[in-house]
Order: C-alpha cells, then sequence, then structure tokens
C-alpha cells in the first residue's frame, strides 16, 4: 500500500505582471535550467469544433517568458498567422513548434517548427511532423521530439506520417540525426532529454520506460527497457536512481508518484505525493513539464519548481 504524502511549494517565480490579456500554452524547461513560458493573446478556437488550426486566419500575439529564480525576461512575437504550443531555447535563439501540421499534397505542408532571434525577429522555418507531443532541445541543438497517435498513424492528410517511429532527433535545421526502431510506440506519452547522450522515453501501448545512450549517434546507440509499474503517466523527472511520475490516467493534475529503482532493475511501488502552496491548498497548476531531475509547475500566475533530491529529503 502507497502511503500519501504532501509537500509544500513556494513559488519558484511570479508571472502575475505579464498575463494580463494572455493565455498560458505552456511552460517548459530549458536544458540551460531556465523556466520557458509561453502565452498567447487569445487561444483560437477549433475547427468544427474538433480540429486544432494550424495555419490561421487572423493575427495573434506571443510572448515567451524566460524566468530564472532572479528575473523574468519577456519576448515578444506579434503579428502571427500559425498555433504554436511549444518553445525551447536553440544555441542563441528561440525555436517555436506547433502540434499539428496539415499536409495539402506533394511538397505541401505547413513548416510547424520556426526559429527565431531573441529580438523577435523570424530566422527560419522546418516541417517537425504532425501530431506532436513534446519537444526538447539539447545544449548542441538537437531537436527530440515525441509523437502522440495521430502522429504516428496519420491525421491531417498524411498517409504516410513523419512521426511514425513515435520518437526522432532532428538537427537544428530540420533534418532527421536519429529515429526510434528500437520500440513499437503507438503513444509516447512523455519525454526527457537530460543531455546529448542520455535520453528518457515513456509510451503507451506497453507503458515501458526506455532509456537511450549514446544519443543521435544510431550506430552505438542503445536503448534499455524498465517496466515503471505505472499508465498513462504524462510526464516524469529522473536523476538516473530516482523517479518522480505524474500519477497517470483518473489522476492527472492531482498527485504524482515517488519510484526508486532497485538492484534488480525494477523499480519501486513508491510514495504517492501531492504537492500544495504556500497556503497548505491544493496546487492547481494549468501546466506541467518535466526535464533531467526537475518538475515544472505553472499555475495562472506563478512558477514552482522541485528537485528529486529535494523530495526524498522531504520524504526521509
Amino acid at each position: 500500500m502507497m502511503s500519501d504524502v504532501k509537500i509544500t511549494l513556494l513559488p519558484f517565480a511570479d508571472l502575475s505582471g505579464y498575463t494580463e490579456g494572455f493565455t498560458i500554452v505552456s511552460a517548459q524547461w530549458g536544458h540551460d535550467g531556465l523556466a520557458y513560458v509561453l502565452l498567447m493573446n487569445e487561444v483560437p478556437a477549433r475547427k468544427q469544433g474538433m480540429f486544432v488550426q494550424t495555419a490561421l486566419e487572423q493575427q495573434y500575439t506571443y510572448k515567451v517568458l524566460v524566468a530564472s529564480e532572479d528575473y523574468i525576461e519577456e519576448i515578444v512575437i506579434p503579428e502571427q498567422q500559425y498555433f504554436y504550443h511549444y518553445v525551447q531555447p536553440l544555441h542563441d535563439d528561440l525555436l517555436l513548434v506547433g502540434a499539428r501540421a496539415a499536409y495539402y499534397g506533394r511538397e505541401q505542408y505547413d513548416r510547424n517548427a520556426r526559429v527565431w532571434s531573441r529580438e523577435g525577429v523570424e530566422i527560419r522555418d522546418f516541417l517537425l511532423g504532425d501530431g506532436i507531443q513534446n519537444v526538447q532541445v539539447s545544449r548542441k541543438g538537437t531537436i527530440w521530439v515525441s509523437y502522440f497517435d495521430e502522429g504516428v498513424y496519420g491525421n491531417y492528410g498524411w498517409s504516410d506520417p513523419v512521426g511514425a517511429s513515435g520518437l526522432i532527433a532532428w538537427d537544428s535545421k530540420g533534418n532527421i540525426r536519429y529515429k526510434n526502431t528500437a520500440a513499437l510506440i503507438d503513444d509516447c506519452y512523455a519525454l526527457n532529454v537530460v543531455n546529448e547522450k542520455e535520453i528518457w522515453f515513456y509510451y503507451y501501448s506497453d507503458f515501458q520506460l526506455g532509456h537511450i545512450t549514446n544519443g543521435v549517434h544510431t550506430e552505438s546507440s542503445q536503448v534499455a527497457f524498465i517496466h515503471p509499474g505505472i499508465s498513462g503517466s504524462s510526464g516524469f523527472c529522473t536523476d538516473g536512481e530516482n523517479f518522480l511520475f505524474e500519477a497517470g490516467y483518473d489522476k492527472h493534475g492531482t498527485s504524482f508518484q515517488f519510484k526508486t529503482l532497485d538492484t534488480s532493475g525494477q523499480l519501486s511501488t513508491g510514495k504517492v505525493i501531492e504537492f500544495v502552496n504556500e497556503e497548505h491548498g491544493s496546487l492547481q497548476y494549468v501546466r506541467q513539464d518535466c526535464r533531467k531531475d526537475r518538475l515544472l509547475l505553472c499555475t495562472e500566475q506563478a512558477l514552482y519548481v522541485v528537485t528529486l533530491e529535494e523530495v526524498q529529503a522531504m520524504l526521509e
């Protein structure tokens, strides 16, 4: 029987001065340990109430907040007619990516990745495929992309979907450097790019945890698998020995599970953790992200951060 533990988190960064008139689209860790928050002045309605738009009929304004404990940098990208969902640092620039990309015909499709300067100037665009679940960029500029089921099996006009393998690494110009061949991925639920050579991923339908070592060098890359004993988790952080999983099906947005790798290579049953805010109320976050050994929780007004080392210390 897993025991429940409540852990209080204090705000890492106050977003209240930047959110008026904007909606938070995503909040992600960068490889640099900074938090990158993407905001939009209005979220476009779905087509026929069902399909996420790609190219938009009117112009929208985006903001990117780059947050540390000491400062928040604000970058405005106005007059855009594409629906972006993710932002990552790419060398000295920013990469904005839309989760959806429609195929219209031969060599005609949405280029759903765009590189911007920190001054808000567009540099280049390229295709990363439709049905993107997550995007994480390494320090050297390798773009790791995981895909959900529509990206794997095809929709939005794609009969031969780019993301059929479920997990791809691209270079900074949009060329494929690595493609998953080790796992049969129907839906890649979660991704954690630790560094250039170490990448973790968690996927359906087996609900296994894949661990890539040696990175994008296909000839020397190795993939090992662990059964984590959790179904439907949307994210996890790890230091290689300890894991913090979002709790999975029927528990999204409510709790996490802390697990430890034992000597047999299996994960422990673990402990259920609920994070609470500084007022000891349930932490109502709207976005989350996991990278390396750190969890990022984003509410409408603030960012909260916790490391595995801090969680482990609180459990002792």
